[in-house]
């Protein structure tokens, strides 16, 4: 767009006028608004060329932004509500460094609440955030029950970010794990060691990143041409305690697999101290070779698994990191004429066939 040219809302703009928007700093830069917000807020993370477009652009069209809307935010309670669902669980505190490393940078503190997969539990808290004028929300949702809570009304214009799951109904930010490449991944590679009666412990049916993972092993399955055998399928278990019994179970099969597919790191300490037990008890009787674990998330002292055992790792970290730079992209462009759609980020996985090396 050139000095004096007409706007894509058919306004006439001139350099210096002070009528440009930050749409159309974006269409001069060519990038996206938020793009442009993350530069003038002096985001981390933008290429040095894009900044460079977007600082000429503004100097071109002599655009300013709107400080008003800017000291309204300035004057919330510098807090981000964070919920995760069980405080148990290393994997959310690796998430929650994350977000505290991104909100530190922009000079916020974060508040935690644990859900427990509890969906009263989570409309509570988050009605509690709201409650305390927390500038944004990063949820790590329950899944269960109607969502009215998540939605822009009953939070009040608080920007919202959902992490690890994504909630049907809900037009949010969302990042996620790339689920079901690798369940698939985990499953082909058991598939091509040669078992044909592996077995799959996950959570809940109703939570989503088990809902993926599941659809991924089944997919692996059926491009394998082998099928899923049901009597080896547990969903439900939510800590390592009912992992191990419903491993236990699996194990006291007349034919009982020989491998299984972790869908969480609770079920995969679980099934490991399940087959550890039948391991030390059956010792010296030969015969059955032990059981195969894959498991999807790493875990502290992995290495030192006492079975076979390969991971489906990703970083928690990063998911906090990627859920809070886009809170704060949301954050930048309040007050501008314009929204961008919710956006959705997937993050990469990797299979690491020997856990030493992780």
């Amino acid at each position: 767009m050139t000095a004096g040219a007409d706007a894509p809302d058919g306004r006439r703009r001139t350099r210096g006028s002070g009528a440009s928007t930050v749409q159309d700093v974006a269409a001069e830069a060519g990038v996206s608004p938020m793009t442009v917000s993350r530069v003038l807020s002096g985001a981390q993370h933008v290429r040095p060329e894009l900044r460079e477009r977007v600082e000429a652009a503004v100097l071109h069209l002599g655009y300013h932004r709107d400080e008003n809307a800017r000291s309204l935010r300035r004057r919330r309670s510098g807090l981000i509500g964070v919920t995760i669902t069980n405080i148990a669980n290393p994997y959310y505190a690796g998430l929650q460094r994350g977000i505290e490393e991104v909100a530190a940078r922009h000079e916020r503190r974060i508040l935690v609440g644990n859900s427990n997969e509890d969906p009263v539990r989570e409309r509570q808290l988050v009605g509690d955030f709201v409650g305390r004028r927390v500038e944004g929300l990063v949820v790590v949702p329950s899944g269960q029950g109607p969502a009215t809570h998540l939605q822009p009304k009953a939070l009040g214009g608080v920007p919202l970010v959902l992490a690890s799951r994504a909630v049907e109904g809900v037009d949010a930010d969302t990042v996620l794990i790339d689920d079901v490449r690798g369940a698939y991944e985990a499953a082909t590679l058991l598939l091509r060691e040669g078992h044909t009666r592996i077995a799959f412990l996950g959570n809940r049916v109703s939570v989503f990143t088990g809902q993926r993972r599941f659809a991924g092993f089944r997919q692996a399955h059926e491009e394998a041409g082998v099928p899923v055998v049901g009597e080896l399928v547990r969903q439900g278990q939510q800590d390592v305690d009912s992992a191990r019994e419903a491993m236990t179970e699996l194990l006291a099969l007349d034919d009982p697999p020989t491998a299984v597919f972790t869908a969480n790191n609770r079920n995969t300490l679980g099934a490991i101290r399940a087959i550890a037990v039948a391991e030390r008890d059956r010792s010296g009787a030969g015969g059955r070779r032990q059981t195969r674990v894959v498991g999807f998330d790493s875990f502290e002292l992995a290495d030192l698994s006492p079975v076979a055992l390969s991971l489906v790792d990703h970083d928690a970290e990063e998911l906090g990191r990627q859920a809070a730079e886009m809170l704060f992209e949301r954050l930048e462009a309040a007050g501008e004429d314009e929204q961008q759609a919710p956006r959705l980020v997937e993050l990469p996985v990797r299979l690491v066939e020997d856990v030493a090396r992780l």
